[in-house]
């Protein structure tokens, strides 16, 4: 059997899933087009974040993805002008909260970059006069439940727009929001 593989640029408000049992109504990556059965999301964007998600129908293929082995890059919006104080911090880790504990995330590369001018967003992040904001890029190795977002509110700057823009080495380039892209040998690309 071949299996496929996809890039796409999760839009803001999408779930990184096919199937959803609640009564509410939500946007599925079904939506953005006919992909063929068995197609797993490798990882997951929340339904506030957007940008690069690999999907594949080889469930190896997802499990080295997901490893400590592959980067995961991430620019994301911040309240305030982020300082390099905090920076430093999340270079070295921050203690987050995680299933009803804490963690400690591990050393992680982190800068300040300038605005990536990214499309408008469907919801618009907020009004202006409540205060400038600031781009940061993370880069990860590990994936814990809305991690960046806890990371850059750990040190005192909540994100409020977050894009991954890179999966190892595969980047979301000249993407727009809601574009789907079949690949092969995905996972070379990713490791390469």
């Amino acid at each position: 059997m071949s299996h496929q593989h996809f890039l796409i640029y999760k839009p803001y408000g999408f779930l990184s899933q096919f199937v959803y049992e609640q009564k509410r109504k939500k946007k599925l990556l079904g939506e953005l087009s006919d992909f063929p059965a068995g197609t797993m999301a490798i990882g997951r964007l929340d339904e506030d974040s957007e940008g690069l998600l690999l999907l594949t129908t080889d469930g190896k293929v997802s499990e080295a993805v997901r490893s400590k082995k592959v980067d995961k890059e991430y620019y994301v919006q911040v309240d305030g002008i982020i300082t390099d104080e905090a920076i430093a911090l999340l270079k070295t880790g921050v203690e987050i909260g995680f299933e009803g504990g804490k963690y400690m995330t591990l050393p992680c590369n982190a800068k300040k970059i300038d605005d990536p001018n990214f499309e408008i967003r469907s919801k618009k992040v907020r009004d202006d006069r409540h205060g400038p904001t600031t781009w940061a890029s993370i880069t990860v190795r590990e994936g814990k439940f809305r991690q960046v977002r806890k990371m850059t509110a750990a040190v005192g700057f909540p994100t409020l727009r977050l894009v991954r823009i890179r999966v190892g080495n595969v980047n979301l380039n000249q993407m727009k929001s809601g574009d789907v892209i079949e690949m092969e040998n995905l996972l070379e690309a990713v490791l390469s």
